[in-house]
């Protein structure tokens, strides 16, 4: 006698259709949002998206005070200022050159130059060896007094992410030359990565204040993440002004 067949159990296509459908929006706005994100970045001359180094603090929650340091490079305004402006850059970071020409002229004008800010750069120089290059070939010009024209010179003149070949020390010390700076104290302090040890100080200190990428900003301690508009420093710096 033969076996009845079983049934296969009917398919609600309708129902299946709806979940495919919504897992291929799903995955589609996660592929464009992810496109938008590495598009955004490449067309400011970075090569791969910024990364959380590893090892690094969490990032202070928004309005919340850390206590960070001017450091040891020479600070812009009058030192008792009531407002500490502190941005912690990567000379060779697109968004630290867009926050160079986008806040940090109006900064001065507004701020630093009426006595009411006083604004510090420090290091954190994490895009590799020629981060660290330049890092050091600003501290060897702060060395013979010219070290915001040489980071005002870095920012003016980055080339995109992938051409490391201006940091070179034959390169910078050609810059240092024709800023006026001995071109022979210059070399030898840049070939020996002399102030190194400040270099690592800047990063382990930006670090343990909760900076995971550049630029980062602290307005009296209070974190302000990326290449934000000048309205955003602005806002916050006349709120710690009117305190």
């Amino acid at each position: 006698m033969p076996r009845p067949s079983k049934q296969l159990p009917k398919l609600n296509l309708s129902q299946n259709a709806n979940y495919i459908l919504l897992g291929l929006l799903v995955a589609a706005a996660f592929l464009i949002g992810t496109m938008y994100t590495k598009i955004s970045y490449l067309e400011k001359g970075g090569t791969t998206a910024p990364a959380p180094v590893a090892g690094a603090p969490t990032t202070p929650a928004p309005g919340q005070k850390v206590n960070v340091s001017v450091g040891h490079l020479p600070v812009l305004g009058n030192k008792d200022a009531k407002v500490t402006v502190v941005e912690f850059a990567d000379f060779r970071c697109p968004f630290c050159e867009r926050w160079f020409t986008d806040v940090e002229g109006n900064l001065k004008k507004d701020y630093v130059d009426t006595g009411k800010v006083k604004f510090a750069f420090r290091h954190y120089a994490f895009l590799g060896p020629a981060s660290t290059v330049a890092a050091n070939a600003a501290e060897c010009a702060n060395e013979q007094g010219k070290f915001w024209d040489f980071h005002n010179y870095l920012y003016k003149n980055q080339p995109p992410e992938s051409d490391t070949s201006m940091y070179t020390v034959d390169n910078l010390t050609s810059v240092a030359q024709n800023m006026g700076m001995d071109a022979g104290k210059f070399r030898g302090c840049l070939s020996t990565n002399k102030y190194q040890k400040d270099i690592d100080a800047d990063f382990a200190d930006g670090q343990k204040a909760g900076v995971t990428g550049t630029p980062a900003t602290f307005v009296n301690g209070k974190l302000v993440v990326g290449a934000q508009p000048y309205a955003s420093f602005k806002t916050l710096i006349d709120q710690e002004l009117s305190k």
